[in-house]
């Protein structure tokens, strides 16, 4: 996590660390910033990869930063882009600071012994239903020493502010499209890297971009997209690639009509409304905050693009974690202050999948698992992401390096000590400490913790994930399991997850 001083810093906007005036200095295209000494690792914290997007360039595409005169302040994280602040298992998502639009800035993490040949990069896109989150809130130092590699992460816009589609917006895009600021976003990040990073010892010809959840689906919209070209050279997507994502025209009417809700017809009103009110009002229906397939920056819906071998040909490892859907039903019931009943499993079950319901229960009985919680768990898990991310690292197979894996450690979340009646096994999210260093657990699930880095920052330095005294990690379609003291590989993932069921054609 961030040291005690970028902690204090953020909170009071006024504290400078005593070391500051004598820490690492480099040289970006924009000027000059210092950061913060480590042991091993040196640390620059929200430095500008773009201008603020701020009153008239509100929705629009980024545009570069401003050059500053003399030495940036590198020890303290920049703002966290606009979110609603929500309580989640790992705390507050949003990281250190106050929401705001100023707030596309990024933070480096690079071994402090520059070396020849530089080093490879690992870009991280973090995650949070491409509404909350921030890059400050996951500390990349760790990977950066242990994985010998130059990490960085990265703010980007969400919610309203990252992904309004309007017609008045796209009048003023020569494409005639609106939407993705925050992908958009992520690809001037990817630019400033390219860009910049070798100041740091960092290869740009050898950029990996990762991400998680929203983040890793954000990794797969790059894979896609023709404006990305050039901008990395290997990918890992982990828990989000090949999500369906609304048209244009549709994402286009929803906004109009959120748009109205406030009161305004026109983009002018729009950009005019405070920005605490746009947040507010972006919590009501009808705006749903996600990426569009705009034919522009994404040309094609992910599956469709990778079923034609539309996308970059770079290596990619992707993968789920074992339990992905249970975190969803911990936040449904238990943590809302109620239960899953037996008797309410199928009702939960038609809720999500009417007509289907009677085939899905058929193949979900609830004497298969051990509380009626497990049960949806394992649907939502096999439906949502397992069934997906097998398909996808399939149609990547075709073309390219394609590597799967599932996370599966049962006991990762133990820690957290949640209060919930069933195990929460291995949900959403909890194998992003095990690959950043952040664990702290039993010899075996640190060892897995070191052996996940290893195979993570490996794949970004070759392309091939490996690790020293680990097991080799065959390309797809074996699936390479992750679990403390049995890292093992299979070829029953599909039959494991009932993917002949939710990987069935539309009818």
């Amino acid at each position: 996590m961030l040291s005690a001083a970028l902690l204090l810093s953020a909170v009071t906007g006024a504290f400078v660390p005593a070391a500051a005036a004598e820490g690492p200095t480099v040289t970006t295209r924009y000027g000059q910033v210092r950061g913060e000494a480590g042991e091993a690792v040196d640390s620059f914290a929200g430095i500008p990869y773009a201008a603020p997007p701020v009153g008239a360039q509100r929705w629009k595409p980024p545009s570069p930063p401003a050059r500053w005169a003399g030495v940036r302040d590198a020890t303290t994280p920049g703002n966290p882009c606009m979110q609603q602040i929500q309580p989640s298992p790992w705390g507050d998502l949003a990281g250190p600071g106050t929401p705001s639009e100023d707030c596309l800035y990024l933070n480096v993490h690079a071994p402090a012994q520059r070396s020849f040949p530089e080093r490879p990069v690992m870009v991280w896109l973090h995650g949070g239903a491409f509404t909350m989150g921030s890059g400050t809130f996951y500390d990349g130092s760790d990977l950066a020493a242990r994985g010998d590699v130059v990490t960085v992460t990265l703010n980007y816009r969400l919610g309203a502010f990252g992904y309004l589609a309007h017609p008045g917006l796209a009048e003023e895009s020569p494409q005639e499209v609106s939407g993705n600021y925050g992908l958009l976003d992520q690809q001037a990040a990817l630019r400033w890297v390219r860009d910049n990073i070798a100041a740091f010892g960092g290869d740009p010809g050898n950029v990996t971009v990762f991400g998680e959840s929203a983040g890793g689906g954000s990794v797969c919209h790059h894979l896609v997209s023709p404006r990305a070209i050039g901008l990395f050279d290997r990918a890992i997507a982990q828990s989000g690639c090949g999500f369906t994502l609304p048209t244009l025209e549709s994402q286009q009417s929803n906004g109009t009509a959120w748009a109205a809700t406030l009161g305004c017809a026109d983009v002018a009103c729009l950009r005019a409304a405070p920005a605490d009110r746009l947040l507010t009002a972006s919590a009501t229906p009808p705006a749903r905050w996600t990426p569009t397939v705009d034919g522009a920056l994404l040309p094609l819906q992910v599956t469709d693009a990778l079923e034609d071998g539309r996308f970059h040909r770079v290596p990619v490892l992707q993968g789920t974690t074992a339990d992905e859907g249970r975190l969803t039903v911990a936040s449904a019931y238990d943590l809302a202050g109620r239960q899953l009943t037996a008797s309410g499993y199928p009702v939960a079950v038609r809720t999500i999948h009417k007509e289907r319901a009677d085939e899905i229960l058929a193949r979900y009985p609830l004497s298969d698992h051990g509380t009626p919680a497990e049960a949806l768990g394992a649907i939502l898990t096999d439906s949502q992401f397992s069934c997906m991310q097998s398909r996808t690292a399939a149609l990547m197979a075709a073309h390219t390096l394609s590597f799967q894996y599932e996370f599966a450690d049962r006991h990762a979340m133990d820690y957290l000590n949640m209060p919930i009646s069933f195990p929460i096994g291995a949900p959403h999210g909890s194998e992003i400490r095990y690959v950043f260093g952040g664990v702290s657990g039993t010899p075996a699930q640190n060892t897995l913790s070191a052996r996940m880095l290893d195979y993570w920052s490996n794949f970004a330095r070759t392309g091939v994930p490996y690790a020293a005294g680990a097991p080799r990690w065959h390309l797809f379609p074996e699936v390479q399991v992750l679990a403390p003291g049995a890292i093992t590989a299979t070829t029953s993932f599909p039959q494991d997850h009932k993917c002949d069921l939710w990987n069935r054609p539309a009818r």
